[in-house]
């Protein structure tokens, strides 16, 4: 499917189509009518072969949507952008040298100790909440849990410390981070409708918010970048033992600290909300379908087993649990849409698209269409380990050069997430609970899910 729509930001996809005989013969209604207070106009594909030609296309500097109050938030305290905001030749210079130190599969060895300690501790956590129930399990929305256990996951890995989330008694300090990046999320949504420099003109409440949140998150970055470089040149840091991201990237001091800075502010703040989300998918997924929670589970054992400590090994073995993670994804992406503007004219279903238009790979329609996937309402993992082809169907990340930086760090965390639970704990909910979605910048639950967990040696 190929259309042409005029959409508002945070309902991405989801607009009403104009006529393609309309709008793509030339696309004169593109840039007849002039700018749109909070809409732009894009081409939205679901046909995987179609999202195909548009990444083979996407060119050595590829461009997608931006999120303008972030942008915003930088020109107005003039700081610089992270390869999640930057465009050309800025953003692949920085790119290239950010993949070596997140995305390539050598350092995954140096991420499973960081992520694996924060996981070990949440099933501590859980472990004491039900035994403080006295009902042998621990039934709650976990929303907060998961935002901070992937809170606390990123800033180990990112800065080698521990925030001490995942205890009851949360340090001030640490609070306050936590509040600024909610409140930086919250106050994100309603700036996709509002263009940034309005809010910031009329200095309403939602910019200073937003202001004032960033402020706080860019001074724990300081903060963390200030102690890091002081125990650096103290030599107080062994140089044989990974300490995190920031601290590679000082070692090797090929970006300005300034651009060191954002980068791993952007990393932290766009990897928090998204896999904690995905997470509660999971979880919720898994308790709907007890059949498919005990072969992961039985997977996992066996894996566990076979790779005699090994967690890379182990990691390795687990086929399902990958396809656990893809089809939560598949059924819950993020975001709506991943999107490219062309570099070129590029032909789609014989519809002709010009370059520099804004192309939009409706993820969310695509996952759900019986076109792709057979009985797509289903969660059934199993399906991407039969599939005879899962070509460009599993678009959770995005794809090409322009993916998401902290794909790794995100597979990793939710991996060792998930094998610490089923190794410990079985995942409840209440039958026939129906869990819709809404869009808040990325994609959440309607509703709060509620889950109840209980240890495996333990009778319901």
């Amino acid at each position: 499917m190929v259309s042409a729509a005029s959409s508002s930001l945070p309902h991405r996809g989801s607009s009403s189509s104009l006529g393609l005989g309309d709008c793509l013969k030339g696309f004169p209604c593109f840039h007849r009518h002039g700018p749109k207070l909070g809409v732009y106009q894009s081409v939205n594909i679901i046909n995987p072969e179609d999202a195909a030609t548009l990444f083979k296309s996407e060119g050595n500097y590829p461009e997608r949507l931006m999120v303008p109050p972030w942008t915003a938030y930088r020109d107005f305290r003039n700081k610089p952008y992270g390869v999640l905001l930057k465009k050309g030749e800025a953003w692949h210079s920085d790119r290239l040298i950010l993949n070596k130190e997140v995305l390539s599969l050598q350092v995954i060895d140096c991420f499973v100790p960081l992520l694996n300690e924060v996981s070990e501790d949440f099933v501590k956590r859980v472990q004491v909440q039900i035994k403080k129930s006295g009902r042998g399990r621990w039934t709650a929305d976990f929303t907060n849990e998961l935002f901070r256990f992937a809170l606390e996951s990123m800033c180990n890995i990112l800065y080698g410390a521990r925030l001490g989330l995942l205890q009851d008694l949360i340090d001030p300090e640490a609070q306050n981070f936590i509040d600024a990046v909610t409140l930086m999320f919250q106050t994100t949504s309603p700036m996709l409708y509002i263009p940034p420099s309005v809010l910031c003109r009329i200095n309403s409440k939602t910019w200073r918010d937003h202001v004032q949140s960033w402020d706080v998150i860019f001074r724990h970055a300081d903060k963390c970048i200030q102690n890091i470089y002081r125990e650096l040149r103290l030599d107080r840091k062994s140089t044989k033992e990974y300490t995190g991201i920031l601290s590679s990237l000082l070692v090797q001091d090929k970006l300005p600290i300034d651009d060191i800075k954002a980068n791993v502010t952007e990393m932290m703040a766009g990897g928090v909300d998204t896999t904690s989300m995905t997470l509660q998918w999971a979880m919720f997924e898994l308790a709907r379908t007890p059949v498919v929670q005990e072969q992961l589970r039985a997977e996992i054992f066996a894996a566990r087993q076979a790779a005699q400590g090994n967690m890379l090994k182990m990691l390795k073995a687990l086929r399902l649990l990958k396809a656990v993670i893809k089809e939560t994804l598949r059924l819950h992406p993020v975001a709506v849409t991943v999107q490219r503007y062309t570099t070129q004219e590029i032909i789609l279903q014989d519809y002709f698209i010009p370059a520099k238009t804004l192309v939009q790979v409706g993820v969310y329609a695509m996952g759900r269409d019986p076109k792709f996937f057979t009985k797509p309402e289903l969660f059934d993992p199993s399906r991407w380990l039969k599939m005879d082809s899962t070509y460009f169907r599993g678009l959770g990340f995005g794809f090409g050069l322009r993916q998401c930086l902290g794909r790794r760090i995100a597979e990793l965390e939710m991996q060792l997430f998930l094998i610490h639970m089923l190794e410990n704990f079985k995942i409840e909910t209440k039958r026939g609970v129906d869990i819709g979605t809404k869009c808040e910048l990325i994609l959440i639950p309607d509703k709060p899910i509620c889950l109840t967990l209980r240890a495996l040696d333990s009778q319901p």
